[in-house]
């Protein structure tokens, strides 16, 4: 028997307003995000919020197949839009219907839905693909690290290319969860909180959940067989650390340096307020690299950082970016200060806590150590470029210029806006703009000259970062130091300037 369609008035009213006037309502997405150095990464039209990564990995020959689920909302009336990725895809689905795709430039996938997508639909994304990420260079390089046993997912600006379609921009964060499929053996890290782990038929699948918003390239994937410790901070929080079995040397030392996360973590809430995430914890693989990522809750140390010993300084640079980076990220990679020159300043007062230089002290040998016509004054850590994105200048004279604010607003003033931003912006993102705003804000100061001065102007500042009660003598014209003695190197500076390849990822 047919049934007669009956259609409400009320019905047929919403099936109007589901149907724009005009197809050509409906427009492409943009290809990018609109960051003026990486043009092509990211792109519009669309919000991620949630990412769910299923994949299987096998590590003797690096092959790894994956369906990764996408939960986004259009930004616009779209007729397509773009994930970065660059493995091969076999399938894509858009709300349970087949989408067809194509391929362009490095890393676009362009996707084309059966139905455009109305402004403020929410949509459901699920990709499919397989692949030898090693064997997958772009723009020249690879992000996927391969190790003796299994292979790491660590790289910044850009990694989750090589193992899961994104929205890759850190302006666009999301929820996470991770589930692999490794045989039996082998063990899977990754961000946040383990939520399980299940064995069959020679295969475990580990299960990993990040229940904070997370820029993509925070995201970190590690394969292998480790030696992991599990343990608690005196104030609860979970600590998740893990080592390859085949450091060799460097292995004590590595462990000397990362089991103390728990402590510092607790060390830098009394500097930057409440720790942002549900556990923290770090990891160590065998991997010839010699850079380190603040991955978030779970930060990615190559060897080579312990090379010459413990260094307790770069766990704080890292775990710094926990407030200043991963929970507070910028809006574009312009604003590469936020994160790169306050970790360094986190460094700054860990040499204070242990009486090897104060803050002052290092700034003092910072803007002495380099003269006037040295090319690291050419940098500006408020604009450094992409080819400068990190430069030894946007670490050093980053750190400086926030030391410059401590002298400029006094030492209460400051304490409270190093606190108060992570705090205010917990979870967001933000521009330098944005922080002098707040900064001024709170001191009830003008900093414009400052900023501009220590950020933004290509030549060495005429005085240093007084410090208070210090009269500023400016150097005599066409002199830097003149006859003045050298300076004296604060006994810190070694094993903070042993983390300066922390983003050298080779490429």
């Amino acid at each position: 028997m047919r049934k007669r369609l009956i259609v409400s008035a009320a019905s047929a009213l919403s099936l109007f307003l589901a149907v724009p006037a005009s197809a050509s309502d409906f427009q492409p997405g943009a290809a990018g995000a609109g960051d003026a150095y990486y043009p092509t990464y990211g792109n519009g039209g669309y919000r991620v919020s949630h990412y769910d990564i299923r994949l299987k990995y096998q590590p003797a020959t690096d092959e790894l197949e994956g369906t990764t689920t996408i939960l986004a909302t259009a930004t616009q009336d779209l007729s397509r839009f773009n994930l970065d990725f660059a493995l091969n895809v076999s399938e894509v689905r858009v709300n349970g219907r087949p989408a067809t795709f194509a391929t362009s430039g490095e890393q676009e996938l362009e996707i084309t839905p059966a139905r455009p997508l109305a402004k403020g639909s929410q949509a459901t994304v699920v990709v499919r693909y397989k692949g030898v990420p090693s064997a997958v260079k772009r723009y020249g390089f690879t992000a996927w690290l391969r190790t003796p046993d299994g292979a790491v997912a660590a790289g910044e600006p850009e990694s989750a290319w090589w193992w899961f379609p994104s929205n890759d921009h850190p302006s666009d964060k999301a929820t996470f969860d991770v589930s692999v499929l490794v045989p039996d053996g082998n063990q899977v890290i990754s961000n946040g909180v383990l939520t399980g782990t299940s064995s069959q038929a020679g295969w475990t699948r580990y299960s990993w959940r990040e229940n904070k918003p997370q820029a993509t390239y925070l995201a970190t994937l590690a394969v292998g067989k480790f030696d992991v410790t599990a343990d608690t901070t005196p104030s609860g929080l979970p600590v998740y650390n893990a080592y390859s079995k085949d450091l060799g040397d460097n292995a004590d030392a590595a462990r000397a340096s990362v089991e103390r996360t728990g402590e510092l973590v607790d060390w830098l809430s009394g500097y930057f307020g409440a720790y942002p995430f549900s556990s923290v914890g770090g990891y160590v693989p065998n991997v010839p690299t010699g850079f380190a990522l603040e991955a978030q809750t779970r930060v990615f140390y190559s060897p080579r950082q312990f090379a010459r010993g413990a260094n307790t300084s770069v766990v704080v640079h890292e775990l710094a970016h926990q407030w200043y980076g991963d929970s507070v990220s910028l809006s574009r990679w312009s604003d590469i200060w936020l994160n790169e020159g306050f970790a360094r300043y986190a460094q700054f007062l860990w040499s204070e806590h242990e009486n090897e230089g104060t803050a002052q002290e290092l700034a003092d040998y910072v803007y002495a150590s380099h003269p006037a016509d040295d090319a690291f004054w050419t940098v500006k850590p408020g604009d450094p470029g992409p080819d400068n994105q990190f430069a030894t200048a946007v670490y050093d004279r980053g750190a400086v210029a926030i030391q410059a604010l401590r002298n400029a607003v006094g030492d209460e003033t400051f304490f409270r806006i190093l606190k108060g931003w992570p705090t205010e912006r917990r979870y967001g993102n933000a521009t330098i703009p944005e922080f002098q705003a707040y900064a001024e804000k709170v001191s009830g100061k003008k900093l414009g000259d400052l900023f501009q001065t220590w950020l933004f102007t290509a030549a060495k500042p005429v005085t240093g970062p007084v410090a208070p009660g210090v009269a500023a003598v400016a150097p005599a014209p066409g002199a830097d130091r003149g006859d003045a003695q050298p300076p004296v190197e604060p006994k810190s500076w070694k094993k903070i300037q042993e983390t300066n390849s922390l983003h050298e990822a080779g490429h």
